[in-house]
């Protein structure tokens, strides 16, 4: 697939997306998810260096330390991330599936 790396992404996402294109034949719908997965990517990075820069908490008005946003936003984005790539499956090389804890009851027909 002849895909270009979207370019509001970071260099290194941009490499990443072009990597990944190259060495796995991906479906159109897994291109979306590659470049939601470079995206979170980026987005947990920006939290991280903010994280760096101001620290894990900050003192509310009475003093009291509180998380920073970013904490969540760098929490949420790895989360994110792991579970874009979970889907696009890249590990697999044909064998069992890894194990992973059982679907989610929904309501599904059968």
């Amino acid at each position: 697939m002849t895909t270009p790396a979207p370019l509001h992404l970071s260099p290194a996402a941009r490499a990443w997306f072009a990597n990944v294109l190259t060495e796995f034949d991906l479906e159109p719908h897994h291109v979306h998810l590659l470049k939601l997965a470079c995206e979170s990517y980026d987005r947990a990075e920006q939290a991280r260096l903010a994280v760096a820069v101001h620290g894990i908490t900050y003192l509310d008005r009475f003093g009291s330390p509180k998380p920073r946003p970013e904490v969540a936003i760098e929490r949420d984005s790895r989360i994110g991330f792991a579970r874009l790539l979970r889907e696009l499956d890249l590990d697999r090389d044909g064998g069992p599936e890894a194990p992973r804890a059982p679907a989610i009851p929904s309501n599904r027909r059968s």
